[in-house]
C-alpha cells in the first residue's frame, strides 16, 4: 500500500491573474533550492482517516492558519516516489508573513548524534500560476493545470 497524503492548494484572485500560496519546505537538505522544490501544505494521512480532515490539519500545522470555505477536490496524483497525494484548492488570501510551521527533529550534522529542529516548511509564498509552474515540485504541478482549468470554466475572463 503506498503512502498517502494529502493538502490544501489555496488560491486568491488578484485583479485577472489568479495566485496560489507554495510553502518551501524547511531542513537542511532544502535550504539552496527553490525551482522544482515548492510544494502545496500537505502531510501524511492514516488508512481510516478522511483525506479533506486531514488535508485542512496539516495546512493547520504546516502555516498556523486554517484553511476554510468551499473545498475543490483536485484529484490524485502519484508523485516519483510512488507517494499517491490527494489535494483540494480553496479560495483564501494571507499575509504568509503571519506563518508558523510546525517543526521535526533530525541528526545534524549527517553522522553527528545531535538533534535539531527545523520547521516542516520555512517559507509561504504567493506565486502567479506562470511563477508557480516553476516553482512547485514536478510531480505536483498537474494540481496547477487542475486548478487552472477549474478556474476558466467558473471565471472565463482570469488569465490562466
Amino acid at each position: 500500500m503506498p503512502k498517502r497524503s494529502a493538502g490544501v492548494l489555496l488560491f486568491r484572485r488578484k485583479r485577472s491573474q489568479p495566485e496560489v500560496l507554495l510553502a518551501h519546505p524547511g531542513g537542511p537538505f532544502w535550504k539552496n533550492k527553490d525551482d522544482g522544490a515548492w510544494s502545496i501544505p500537505k502531510g501524511e494521512y492514516g488508512e481510516n482517516e478522511d483525506p479533506l480532515t486531514a488535508a485542512k490539519r496539516e495546512f493547520a500545522e504546516e502555516t498556523g492558519l486554517a484553511a476554510t470555505g468551499d473545498f475543490i477536490l483536485l484529484g490524485e496524483i502519484r508523485q516519483a516516489g510512488g507517494k499517491v497525494v490527494t489535494a483540494w484548492a480553496a479560495e483564501g488570501d494571507f499575509d504568509p508573513a503571519n506563518m508558523h510551521s510546525n517543526a521535526f527533529s533530525m541528526p545534524w550534522p549527517p553522522g553527528s548524534r545531535k538533534l535539531q529542529e527545523f520547521p516542516e516548511i520555512d517559507r509561504a509564498q504567493w506565486f502567479p500560476l506562470e511563477d508557480a509552474r516553476r516553482k512547485i515540485l514536478k510531480g505536483q504541478a498537474e494540481f496547477l493545470e487542475r486548478l487552472a482549468r477549474h478556474l476558466h470554466r467558473r471565471y472565463r475572463n482570469l488569465y490562466i
